[in-house]
C-alpha cells in the first residue's frame, strides 16, 4: 500500500471515529447524561396551542399547549396564575408533550385571559426550565397585552413577601370595592416580592396586595394583609433595549448583546402591606396548664377586666389578677396614661393567680365569668360563660411527684447519717426561685432586672443593699426598685462608667405569693468604661419638624438601641465596637411604637427607612453619617444581610456542564 493511500485511510478512520464520539455524546445529552456526557441544557419550546396563543374571540374554555419535549410543571397550584381571577380553582395538569389548563368559571365576555406560568414549567430529564411563559387569548374581538410590575414589601420592616396576590381596580372604582368585588386582574408575588400584572386594558388603574385567606379575592378579614395605593397610574409602552452578557468562563466575558423589546411602564410600583390591628374582640381560649393559675386569652383588649365568681368554691378574693405596671414600658415605647390598677396595656391575656392552695389542690374548678366581646353587629356586649376549668397536672400525679421528691431526700439523708456525716431530719422548705439579670460588664444606660417563678408579694426595701466601689472603699448607692409586671422588677441606678458595684439582697427580702423567700444574694459587676464605646450621630435630611424614631439594629434585624428625634439628628451613645444597620419610622402620631395601617380608616402604616449600608463603630470613636431615607427606592433600601426571605435561585443547570468541561480541560459544547 503507497503512502497516500494509507494517509487517507487514516484520515477516514479518524473522521470516522470523531463521528462515533460525537454521536454518542448526542446520545448522552438526551439520554439525560447516563454515562457522564453532556447535560442537555436546551429548555422546551412551544410549538403550538389550542386556543392559539393570543387568539381572539374564544369560547372554550379549555386550553391546551404543546412542546417539543416531554415537559413537567411544579406546583402549579402555586405558580400558575390565571387572571380575571378565578373563583372556582382551574384543572391544570401536564401529560407527555402537553399542558391542559380547564377553566372553570364561566368566560366573560370581551375580556382577555393570561395564564401565567411563571417558572413552573420545566423539560422532564434535566430540569430546564422555558422561562417566565405566559399564554394568553380574548373571549373578545382585541386582545391586551399591556403589564405593570413592582414590589410588595412588609409595611414594618421592607422584608419582601413571597407568594401575596397583587391586582388592580379601575381609577375611578370606590374605596368600597375592595371588600365587595374580586380583583380585576391579578398576580402573584415571588420571593423577591416581585410582580407582574399582565393583559391589561388601556385605562388608569389603582394597585392593592391581598393575602387571601378564604379564596374570593376580596379583603374581607382583619386578619388578611393588605397593601394599597391610592397612586393612580396609567399603563403605557415604548421600544427599548437591554444587554445581556456572555460569558466565556465565569471570569472572562465573550461578549454583550444589546436585545431589543417592549418596556411597559409602570414598573416601579411598591406596595407596603400590612395588617390590621385586630380590635374586634373574642375570647381565645381558657387554659389552666399549671395548677396554681388560670390564663384567658382574647383577640383585643379592653379596660374592664373579666370578673370571675367561683360556683363550686368561695371565689371572694381568690385571685391576684396578673398585671402590667404601665409607667415604665419596654424601649421604644412610652408611658401609658392609664393608671397602675389597669390590666396590661392592650389586656388580651390575663392570668388570675389562685391565692389559696387549697384551690390549687382542686382538680377541677367552675367558673362564671364576665366579660366584654364584639357582637355580629361590631359593638361591645358583656357576655356571661360558665367555663370548667381543668389542672393539666392532677392533684394525684402531683402528690406522687412530691412524694418521690421527699424519699429521693430521705434515702441521702440516710445514707448521710450511716457514713457518720452531717444530715436533716427536716426536708427544707424550697427557697423562692430569683433570677437577676446583671452582666458582669454593664453597660451605663442598662439596668438590672430581678425576675421570679411566681407573682411577688413581698419586697423589703430596707434588706435590699446597692453599693459602689470608689477607690478602695464600699460606699451604699441610690437605687430605684419598680415593678415591670408581677414577676419582674426593674432596678435603676446611676451607672458610673469604670466602676464596680455589688448587689446584696438579705435572706427573706423577698418573698412570692405562695410564702416562699428568697435566699441571700451578693452579686457583683461593674460599668465599663466610656473608653469602651463608640458614638453614633446621624443627620436624617428631610426629616426635621417630624417626630422620628431611629433605630440602632444588628444582623438579625433586632433593636438594639433607638433615639426619638423631631430636629434631624439621631444620637446613639455608649455603641458596643461592632457593625450595625440602621431603620427608622416616622412616628406620625407621636407615641413612639410604629403603627400599622387601617383601610377604612384610609390609614397608611408609618413609614419605615432603612439605611442601605452597614455602620462599624469602633472604641472612642465619634462616627458621623448623613442618611436621605427617600434617595432609594423603598425596595432597594433593605441591605441584603438583614432580609430574612432570600430570593429564590433561578432554575438553570448551566453550571454542571462548566463544571464538567473544567474538569476536561475542554470547552463547553454549544446548545442549540
Amino acid at each position: 500500500m503507497n503512502t497516500k493511500h494509507r494517509k487517507m485511510t487514516k484520515v477516514a478512520s479518524n473522521v470516522v471515529t470523531l463521528l462515533f464520539c460525537y454521536l454518542a455524546a448526542s446520545s448522552c445529552a438526551r439520554m439525560g447524561n447516563p454515562d457522564g456526557g453532556w447535560f442537555d441544557e436546551t429548555p422546551p419550546r412551544v410549538i403550538g396551542a389550542t386556543p392559539e396563543d393570543r387568539g381572539t374571540n374564544v369560547t372554550s374554555n379549555k386550553v391546551r399547549i404543546f412542546f417539543d419535549e416531554f415537559i413537567k410543571i411544579d406546583n402549579p397550584t402555586e405558580k400558575v396564575i390565571v387572571s380575571p381571577p378565578q373563583i372556582e380553582m382551574p384543572e391544570i395538569k401536564a401529560t407527555g408533550k402537553r399542558i391542559e389548563v380547564e377553566l372553570k368559571d364561566t368566560l366573560k365576555p370581551n375580556v382577555t385571559y393570561t395564564i401565567d406560568f411563571s417558572d413552573a414549567i420545566t423539560d422532564n430529564n434535566e430540569g430546564n426550565p422555558l422561562g417566565n411563559y405566559t399564554y394568553s387569548f380574548s373571549t373578545g374581538s382585541e386582545i391586551d397585552t399591556i403589564e405593570v410590575s413592582g414590589y410588595v414589601l412588609e409595611a414594618e420592616n421592607l422584608e419582601p413577601i413571597k407568594g401575596i396576590q397583587v391586582g388592580l381596580y379601575p381609577a375611578d372604582a370606590p374605596d368600597s370595592v375592595f371588600r365587595s368585588q374580586p380583583l380585576l386582574r391579578i398576580s402573584r408575588t415571588d420571593s423577591r416580592g416581585y410582580f407582574v400584572i399582565k393583559g391589561i386594558a388601556p385605562g388608569s388603574y389603582r394597585a392593592f396586595a391581598l393575602q387571601d385567606a378564604d379564596g374570593d379575592y376580596t379583603f374581607s378579614q382583619k386578619s388578611e394583609k393588605i397593601g394599597y395605593s391610592h397612586d393612580v397610574f396609567t399603563p403605557s409602552s415604548k421600544p427599548d433595549t437591554r444587554y445581556d452578557t456572555i460569558w466565556q468562563d465565569t471570569l472572562h466575558i465573550d461578549r454583550i448583546i444589546p436585545i431589543p423589546y417592549i418596556h411597559y411602564m409602570p414598573d416601579d410600583i411598591v406596595l407596603r402591606a400590612f395588617t390590621e390591628t385586630m380590635t374586634d374582640r373574642m375570647l381565645i381560649k381558657t387554659e389552666r396548664k399549671d395548677p396554681d393559675r388560670l390564663a384567658f386569652y382574647f383577640t383585643y383588649g379592653h379596660d374592664e377586666i373579666p370578673v370571675l365568681r367561683g360556683l363550686n368554691f368561695n371565689s371572694d378574693g381568690a385571685f391576684l389578677i396578673d398585671r402590667a405596671w404601665n409607667e415604665h414600658p419596654a424601649p421604644g415605647k412610652k408611658a401609658s396614661s392609664k393608671s397602675s390598677d389597669q390590666a396590661s396595656a392592650n389586656a388580651d391575656t390575663i392570668t388570675y393567680w389562685l391565692r389559696d392552695t387549697t384551690l390549687i389542690n382542686q382538680d377541677t374548678l367552675l367558673i362564671e365569668a364576665q366579660y366584654y366581646i364584639t357582637d355580629t353587629l361590631g359593638q361591645l356586649v358583656n357576655h356571661i360563660d360558665t367555663l370548667s376549668m381543668v389542672s393539666k397536672v392532677p392533684y394525684a400525679k402531683r402528690q406522687k411527684q412530691q412524694q418521690k421528691a421527699y424519699d429521693d431526700w430521705k434515702k441521702q439523708q440516710d445514707k448521710r447519717k450511716k457514713r457518720g456525716e452531717p444530715y436533716d431530719s427536716i426536708m427544707p422548705v424550697e427557697p423562692m426561685k430569683l433570677t437577676i439579670d446583671a452582666p458582669g460588664q454593664l453597660d451605663p444606660d442598662k439596668n438590672i432586672t430581678l425576675k421570679s417563678t411566681f407573682p411577688f408579694l413581698k419586697v423589703d426595701t430596707s434588706m435590699i443593699h446597692l453599693y459602689t466601689k470608689i477607690d478602695t472603699t464600699w460606699y451604699q448607692a441610690r437605687y430605684e426598685l419598680t415593678h415591670v409586671n408581677s414577676q419582674t422588677l426593674l432596678m435603676r441606678g446611676e451607672w458610673r462608667p469604670n466602676q464596680e458595684y455589688s448587689l446584696e439582697i438579705d435572706s427573706a427580702a423577698i418573698g412570692d405569693l405562695y410564702g416562699a423567700t428568697c435566699k441571700a444574694v451578693k452579686q457583683g459587676f461593674k460599668v465599663k468604661s466610656y473608653d469602651a464605646y463608640g458614638t453614633l450621630f446621624v443627620t436624617l435630611n428631610g426629616m426635621k419638624g417630624q417626630h422620628v424614631v431611629a433605630q440602632l439594629l444588628n444582623g438579625s434585624d433586632d433593636v438594639l438601641k433607638q433615639a426619638f428625634t423631631d430636629n434631624g439628628n439621631a444620637e446613639f451613645f455608649y455603641v458596643n465596637p461592632g457593625k450595625y444597620y440602621l431603620r427608622m419610622f416616622v412616628d406620625s402620631n407621636g407615641n413612639g411604637v410604629w403603627d400599622t395601617g387601617s383601610y377604612d380608616g384610609d390609614a397608611q402604616p408609618e413609614e419605615v427607612y432603612y439605611y442601605p449600608e452597614e455602620i462599624e463603630c469602633k472604641a472612642k470613636w465619634d462616627i458621623t453619617e448623613t442618611w436621605n431615607p427617600t434617595a432609594l427606592p423603598l425596595y432597594k433600601q433593605k441591605p441584603g444581610k438583614l432580609i430574612k426571605q432570600k430570593a429564590d435561585k433561578q432554575k438553570t443547570i448551566r453550571s454542571k456542564n462548566a463544571e464538567r468541561a473544567k474538569q476536561l480541560g475542554i470547552k463547553e459544547p454549544d446548545q442549540e
